[in-house]
């Protein structure tokens, strides 16, 4: 299928019901800046797109109700000391880029760079990295899965069945993620999975956007506990509104697993990361830096 048309198709159903060893390319001095090794779990942020003009109303929210309409879409990499985990990983396949550098724009998406790319400035391939992890199977935060099918795939036993059913959820293009069906796999069959074994890096169940949905939490040394809180938002203004989207799988799910986080991030003083929050991202260093 072409790759605008699949993007087209993705976001017309949602307006209808509505990213071992160095890498090659990698340079000796990104090597010296950020040794693969690190004492502490690091955090790293990558520019994988942004999506424009999306239809508030599609989130039960009026244009006037949200200062910014556009969403941000980040990738993530978690370097601990015992390995990486890749978390979400784009709306556009790198796969999709020319050779000529320039921004790839399919339906309302836009990508300037690729994730590869961006991995090669810190000194990473995909087969370096350990893990991959999804807060969800929207194809927004899944295009570039195939890339990592040789890393070990971390989901929800009713998230992948979702995925590779007969009949495939709305908004995902399996072409996007079939490789993983032959991954090495491990089902998260409780509520908190600790990812390396050190209690730093925590993948939690909070389903209702989709039947698996999770977000990722991040114990740093200097900058305290985040969270990556996947699609549990979208904008900022629908924290405490009650509202969500109107393509939800599961409404009161999504309600329960809010109003749980929300008691979780107060109780651990963790910051809750809107992934597609516009203006906080941002906001946010963007790699090569890191948060530590």
């Amino acid at each position: 299928m072409n790759p605008s048309v699949r993007i087209s198709r993705i976001f017309a159903m949602l307006t209808l019901c509505v990213l071992g060893g160095a890498a090659v390319t990698a340079t000796a001095r990104a090597q010296e800046a950020h040794p693969r090794v690190p004492k502490s779990v690091r955090l790293y942020v990558f520019d994988c797109g942004v999506i424009k003009g999306l239809d508030p109303a599609l989130f039960n929210f009026k244009r006037e109700e949200v200062k910014t309409i556009d969403f941000a879409v980040p990738c993530y990499l978690i370097v601990d000391p015992k390995g990486t985990l890749i978390w979400d990983v784009g709306v556009i396949r790198d796969e999709d880029f020319k050779d000529d550098g320039k921004p790839v724009t399919q339906g309302p998406s836009t990508a300037t760079r690729t994730l590869k790319s961006q991995l090669a400035e810190i000194g990473y391939a995909p087969g370096d990295i350990t893990y991959l992890a999804h807060s969800h199977y929207h194809g927004d935060h899944i295009a570039n899965s195939n890339e990592f099918a040789g890393s070990t795939w971390l989901v929800r036993p009713i998230e992948r069945d979702a995925m590779f059913a007969e009949k495939p959820p709305a908004l995902v293009d399996p072409k996007d993620y079939d490789q993983l069906k032959a991954a090495q796999t491990v089902l998260i069959t409780k509520d908190e999975y600790d990812v390396f074994g050190d209690g730093k890096v925590i993948i939690k169940s909070a389903p209702g956007h989709t039947p698996g949905h999770q977000v990722l939490i991040l114990h740093l040394k200097k900058t305290g506990n985040v969270m990556l809180a996947g699609d549990l938002y979208h904008y900022p203004e629908e924290r405490g509104s009650g509202r969500v989207p109107t393509f939800e799988y599961n409404k009161e799910q999504s309600l329960a697993s809010r109003a749980m986080i929300e008691d979780y991030c107060k109780k651990t003083k963790t910051q809750l990361w809107i992934e597609h929050d516009f203006d906080a991202n941002a906001k946010l260093k963007k790699s090569p830096k890191y948060y530590d």
